[in-house]
């Protein structure tokens, strides 16, 4: 049987890496595993030399001798009239590799890319060097909405299924669900094995289904660990591991007021993908109706988060919610200035939809305009300073 072949997918991010290196920049990329880090690197960079930490016998020869690799460096760069580009793949399985790129970065030797999928491994202790004012950090996402090849992926279909690009790709949802269980079998539960820092892997299973299950909503430590039956400071210990390997998308809470209102102030955690959220999760694919609203606003705060990621212009992702129950989906704080958005399962937001809009705009005057993400096929203006706003055209907000 032929085989097809599979087109590259472009990427945003494609042109921020190319700007950096443009810039006589090194790069660090980090982001989940099967976000597409390898690929666009190869296909689109073609590095001059490279090195994956992810095939066993190339680690394990330099986890034995981490020196060996920069004297094997020092001779391959001196082949090149220009300093080369040097790809290491999945970094964070020998994090000393990184004062040897630091070495070769400051004595203009070469320029590195260096991916990896978990922050912790490079954080982890206080002799890991993570090459400040050396690297530009970048984030590597599941495919965005305008990355998706023709857009063909239903709405429905994104909230079920998610966006890492082998799922977008295959056409049988049958194995796209198989592919979605092991990469939670044998992708997150083995990770987390390789953290060495959870000793029940059954108490994590079950937190890792109640935590898919919770993805968006108000967090209780409390209420986790009473389900769980594990203390509060192992669930806060759960949520940061999995923070740190990109699995969770960290919102924090808007906290400044001029009111006496009592505002929450703890986070909430969103999964990098919906796919990957409801396969921890153990939900199957026919899910009630009353379900994709809430998983609509998931996948709105992942976008949001994303292409605040990729925006030129500084921003943060953040919530608001008064403890007597008003609550602003996501804020977008930017230059001082504030864009507050409401998401809504509907196609035709009404006034009544835009209430916490407008008193989060009374509270915060320096706020010029609200909006509604929904799936409305057009635009339009429920008020003169709140907008209803297609969900496929929320990239227009930065």
């Amino acid at each position: 049987m032929k085989i097809p072949i599979m087109t590259y997918i472009h990427r945003i991010i494609e042109k921020n890496i190319r700007h950096a290196l443009q810039r006589g920049k090194s790069i660090l990329l980090l982001g989940p595993r099967q976000t597409g880090k390898t690929t666009l690197i190869e296909e689109q960079i073609h590095p001059d030399i490279s090195y994956s930490f992810a095939r066993a016998s190339t680690r394990l020869r330099y986890e034995q001798n981490p020196a060996l690799l920069e004297q094997e460096l020092e001779e391959q760069v001196k082949k090149f009239s220009k300093p080369p580009i040097i790809f290491i793949d999945e970094v964070q399985k020998i994090p000393i590799i990184m004062d040897i790129a630091q070495h070769l970065i400051d004595r203009k030797m070469a320029q590195f890319i260096l991916t990896g999928s978990s922050a912790r491994k490079l954080k982890a202790g206080h002799t890991i060097n993570l090459l400040p004012g050396r690297v530009i950090a970048l984030h590597m996402t599941p495919l965005l909405y305008t990355e998706i090849p023709n857009h063909t992926f239903q709405l429905e279909d994104i909230l079920l299924y998610g966006t890492l690009p082998n799922i977008v790709t295959e056409q049988n949802k049958n194995d796209k669900e198989a592919d979605l269980f092991s990469y939670v079998t044998t992708y997150l539960e083995e990770e987390i094995r390789a953290e060495a820092l959870v000793r029940n892997m059954g108490h994590f299973s079950r937190f890792l289904q109640i935590a898919a299950g919770e993805s968006g909503k108000q967090l209780s430590f409390t209420r986790l660990s009473q389900d769980i039956g594990i203390s509060d400071t192992t669930i806060a210990n759960y949520y940061q591991i999995l923070e740190d390997c990109m699995i969770l998308l960290r919102v924090d809470p808007l906290i400044n007021t001029q009111t006496k209102r009592r505002l929450i102030k703890s986070p909430k955690y969103l999964f990098f993908d919906l796919g990957v959220r409801r396969a921890c999760a153990n939900e199957g694919t026919q899910l009630p109706q009353k379900m994709f609203a809430a998983l609509f606003e998931h996948y709105v705060g992942n976008e949001l988060i994303y292409h605040s990621q990729l925006s030129n212009t500084p921003c943060k992702v953040k919530y608001w919610r008064d403890s007597a129950g008003p609550e602003i989906d996501f804020v977008l704080e930017m230059a001082h200035q504030y864009l507050p958005i409401e998401v809504k399962w509907t196609d035709k937001p009404s006034i009544a939809d835009a209430k916490h809009l407008i008193k989060f705009m009374d509270e915060h005057p320096e706020t010029k305009e609200g909006f509604i993400i929904c799936r409305t096929p057009q635009k339009y203006r429920i008020t003169k300073t709140i907008l209803a706003l297609p969900w496929q055209e929320m990239t227009s907000l930065f």
